[in-house]
């Protein structure tokens, strides 16, 4: 399917266009510097519109109606020019409903579309939060992370405030279901992303403390009770990325790892993805150091000793954190023995190097 999604350079414009390419689709990819006779052609073109681009920090108030509702207007008659009836998704905001000039201005955006006969889908996002967020622009969690990650005062004003987050890649992912489904009718209504989690400025602040702590300590992993802190943990492990390393992301038909963080001091950290019954593994090392933690699901953990065969088999559930050492001298296997998809954080004591790389392949259960 060919999509165009405007805003493509910013925060989620960024996550959105990778899920798209990865899931096989072709992207126009619109966003400042790009032209008017571009965007044109992009809308002939498109099947789908995925419009994230908007303005929240103008310079005058008139910026907030030019962006956020005449640029709306211009996406719909371009559209409407093509001859087409392309659906279109709108990331709106919680603000919408405040009256204020960047709330009114994306409202009449979102009244437009909804007056357009096109097939619409308007979501209005809550704080969107997850790598690449701009920290010192609008985002408090970005700028905490990277204040904290980089060891630089962060200031409260109000421990108590609550804020609402979505994670971004529930946004694209989300989108991207709207995107690939079989019939597009539209929405009448307003939509919104779920989960949508609700944290308080000072817990923010007090996890992240708490995250860096001990990534730095010799337990090396945080403690993970619930969703929103995996979501925050792997979040900030990209502030306290060191410059110059490539981070991976593996997908296939058993799950997915993505690689958090590096460094030649603490190791690596990564988060490994199991569908139910799948099992990944099977090898040693023979001097390296990991620890597996599943914080979502349940997983069951084999050890074998590779000389004296001793078996070691640890179940653990995300529901009771319980971090498992996995053994010098062991082949280990992790399968997902519960009904939902598993995330395994997996702390290994070195960065992946193929040419020392440690690593011996041998079935745990022969």
């Amino acid at each position: 399917m060919n999509v165009l999604v405007t805003g493509s350079n910013g925060f989620i414009g960024k996550h959105m266009c990778l899920l798209l390419k990865r899931k096989g689709h072709t992207v126009f990819e619109y966003d400042l510097g790009s032209t008017e006779d571009e965007l044109r052609d992009y809308v002939s073109k498109a099947d789908f519109v995925i419009h994230l681009a908007g303005i929240n920090r103008p310079l005058t108030t008139e910026e907030f109606y030019n962006g956020n509702t005449n640029f709306t207007k211009k996406i719909v008659d371009l559209i409407k020019e093509s001859g087409k009836d392309t659906p279109i998704i709108m990331s709106s905001s919680i603000q919408a409903s405040l009256d204020n000039d960047y709330g009114k201005s994306k409202k009449m955006g979102e009244d437009y579309l909804f007056s357009s006969g096109l097939p619409v889908y308007v979501y209005r996002l809550a704080n969107a939060f997850g790598k690449w967020c701009r920290p010192n622009y609008n985002s408090a969690c970005a700028t905490f992370c990277y204040n904290i990650a980089h060891n630089l005062e962060i200031q409260i004003r109000d421990r108590e405030y609550v804020v609402h987050f979505n994670y971004v890649t529930d946004i694209v992912e989300e989108f991207l279901r709207v995107v690939e489904l079989k019939e597009h009718k539209g929405e009448k209504n307003i939509l919104y992303v779920n989960p949508t989690h609700d944290c308080s400025l000072g817990k923010l602040a007090d996890l992240l403390y708490y995250f860096k702590g001990e990534i730095e300590s010799d337990r090396h992993l945080p403690i993970i009770h619930d969703e929103f802190e995996l979501k925050l943990f792997k979040t900030f492990c990209d502030y306290l990325s060191e410059e110059g390393y490539t981070y991976n992301f593996a997908e296939d038909n058993r799950g997915s790892f993505e690689e958090l963080y590096k460094s030649k001091k603490w190791g690596q950290i990564s988060d490994n993805v199991a569908y139910p019954g799948i099992t990944k593994g099977g090898h040693y090392h023979k001097y390296k150091k990991e620890i597996f933690y599943t914080v979502i699901g349940k997983s069951e953990i084999k050890q074998r000793d590779i000389k004296t065969n001793e078996m070691i088999t640890d179940v653990v559930d995300g529901n009771h954190p319980n971090p498992i050492n996995i053994r010098v001298g062991y082949t280990h296997q992790i399968k997902n023995i519960g009904d939902t998809n598993t995330h395994t954080i997996m702390w290994i004591s070195e960065i992946y190097n193929p040419e020392t790389h440690d690593t011996y392949r041998e079935e745990v259960e022969k």
